[in-house]
């Protein structure tokens, strides 16, 4: 199929101009003269949060940029920021940027080789990071590497303070010399992908791709990215659509504030009063499952139940252009009972949700939308630098992500692989030009995963193109839908699909250790640790309904056979998720080989 017949969605860049020159430093130095009073970042103070205006945030930036230039920073030099996501990663962050150089960031999570992989690959020399722990960490890389011990200044250790009063001796010119060297096409970071199919690939991201991208966002939904709107970042910073938000958010002028601490999400969710936020599909299935928990343990289960029904149809109605009188009255009762107290738990300021990083699904979608909060499902890679589509909040079709971005393409190859093209896409893989080719066709990116686009250019995702099962019968299945289903049981945290070269799919089951109390006390079962619910039958029976639920929602021979529970818990810390709570299955595959081959003896 040639690219003329490939099924393609565009949007071009129409009524506005397109900013082809400026860095991101340019632009927040726009955004600062236009009014440098204005609130841009907020830092949290004992139980509260301390507003900090544009121009003492850029004073601050300056400071810490000419103490990086003191200590021998030049431009283009690689400078590595690792901690967890605050007020200092962003100021690490666009300090860096002044100084003229490259910003790597690390990952809480990642491991000693990867930590030296990233050192070594990058050339990283220097380093901003978040206590004596991560600095030894660092440390500890390099000398695995078998590179020099970077330079390393630590944030909770005077960081910020310390580079101010070496770069006392930098002048305001120097500063400016330095930073004014970087253009769009300057390179802005390096964002190592997770690994999960291999080892990390450095992304070149230019300041161009974070400044167009974000501009082309803004367009695209004002709505939700404007002056004085208010966001709370509670993603690793280390993740391109963390950093995204970022960039927006300081370019646009809304009030930026972080929170890395997910057990005090609800606490600054209540403090801060976001107007928007933006989450993985986790994060959200989250809210409605502990939701429900508490709605259970008050033994008003029904009734969140009936709210939930009532959210879901209302939301479909508003899709469908008219809702009944009925369904309105019934609507307007639970808000008073359920939904209004779903939204002051989020800081009763919330009206839209950005979730990226995998399918939300559209049932969550419908009851979010029916409760008052619009999430829009967008579609990105750290390759794209985060969203290459995004869905309008005048015209959201749940369940897909949306229509390109303003400047961008995707389209859909002949084996149904998504490619991409436009402002977001990066320019290549640092230091990896086979990587660079194998991606790339005639102006294509290759993303990895499958979907499909409907009539109006809405892009829908299947799955990823790697994680595709084929049956030893030939029958191709994408076990992300049914995953996705699966994980709105509030016990189950990560159901993987199997069933490669196999006669039917089976399932791994692993419980979500947060919710299975709640849940057992709910159900007046006694306390259970990981390994006692796995082999408990009440358990397996509510897993098994679950199961049945999903296999009536497809074939017969895409339909869940068997499934196994295991007494573990997935996560970062144990490497069996990345950081946007992706699952390693390669690592799955081989560790719990045993287990798959048991689904299938006999």
């Amino acid at each position: 199929m040639s690219q003329d017949t490939m099924p393609q969605s565009s949007m071009p860049a129409v009524g506005f101009e397109v900013d082809t020159t400026s860095s991101t430093t340019d632009v927040f130095l726009a955004k600062v003269a236009e009014n440098p009073d204005n609130p841009t970042v907020a830092k949290p103070v004992d139980d509260g949060w301390e507003e900090v205006s544009a121009g003492d945030f850029l004073s601050q930036v300056r400071s810490a940029a000419k103490g990086l230039i003191a200590a021998g920073v030049e431009v283009g030099d690689r400078i590595a920021i690792f901690g967890p996501t605050s007020y200092e990663w962003t100021l690490s962050d666009y300090s860096v940027w002044f100084a003229g150089a490259i910003s790597v960031p690390f990952y809480d999570t990642s491991s000693e080789d990867q930590l030296a992989w990233m050192i070594k690959d990058a050339a990283v020399g220097r380093g901003l990071v978040c206590s004596r722990e991560h600095a030894d960490r660092v440390l500890a890389a390099a000398a695995a590497a078998g590179v020099d011990a970077p330079q390393l200044w630590i944030w909770d250790q005077g960081a910020f303070a310390e580079l101010e009063a070496t770069g006392r001796a930098v002048s305001d010119e120097a500063l400016e010399a330095a930073r004014g060297q970087v253009t769009a096409d300057s390179v802005a970071t390096l964002i190592y992908t997770s690994g999960t199919t291999g080892k990390p690939k450095g992304c070149v991201l230019t300041h161009g791709n974070f400044v167009q991208t974000a501009q082309a966002a803004e367009h695209q939904i004002p709505v939700v990215f404007a002056e004085n709107m208010r966001c709370l970042l509670f993603l690793p910073q280390a993740h391109v659509f963390a950093r995204f938000i970022e960039v927006l958010s300081i370019s646009t002028g809304a009030v930026l504030a972080h929170q890395s601490d997910l057990t005090k999400l609800t606490d600054a969710l209540g403090s801060f009063r976001p107007s928007f936020i933006l989450g993985v599909p986790r994060v959200f299935e989250k809210v409605f499952n502990s939701a429900l928990a508490k709605a259970e343990s008050g033994g008003k289960d029904k009734i969140f139940r009936r709210a939930e029904r009532v959210a879901v149809a209302y939301s479909k109605a508003l899709d469908a252009g008219k809702v009944p009188a009925t369904l309105k009255l019934q609507h307007a009762l639970f808000d008073r009972l359920v939904y209004s107290k779903l939204r002051a738990v989020m800081g009763d300021n919330v009206s839209h949700a950005v979730s990226g990083g995998g399918p939300l699904g559209t049932h969550l979608g419908h009851f979010f939308r029916g409760i008052g909060l619009v999430v829009l499902e967008g579609y990105g890679l750290t390759e794209t630098t985060a969203p290459i589509t995004v869905n309008v909040p005048e015209k959201s079709k749940i369940g897909t992500v949306g229509v390109p971005l303003p400047g961008a393409s995707v389209a859909i190859a002949p084996d149904g692989e998504i490619l991409a093209k436009g402002v977001p896409v990066f320019r290549e893989y640092w230091n990896n030009p086979e990587a660079t080719a194998e991606e790339f066709h005639d102006g294509w990116f290759a993303t990895g995963d499958l979907g499909s686009l409907d009539e109006d250019g809405y892009l829908t995702i299947r799955g990823r193109k790697k994680e595709l099962i084929v049956t030893s019968s030939g029958k191709n299945i994408a076990p992300a839908p049914l995953e996705d289903a699966l994980r709105r049981h509030p016990i189950i945290s990560h159901p993987v699909v199997v069933g490669d070269n196999r006669k039917f799919v089976s399932a791994l089951v692993f419980l979500d250790s947060e919710m299975l109390p709640i849940w057992l006390k709910n159900h007046d079962l006694p306390e259970m640790d990981l390994r006692e619910a796995a082999a408990d039958e009440t358990v397996r029976a509510t897993i098994e309904q679950a199961i049945d639920r999903v296999n009536k929602t497809v074939s017969r021979a895409e339909g869940i056979k068997k499934f196994t529970i295991l007494p573990v818990e997935l996560s970062e810390d144990n490497g069996y998720l990345s950081a946007k709570q992706s699952v390693k299955r390669h690592l799955i595959a081989k560790d719990f080989a045993a287990d798959i081959d048991a689904l299938y003896e006999g």
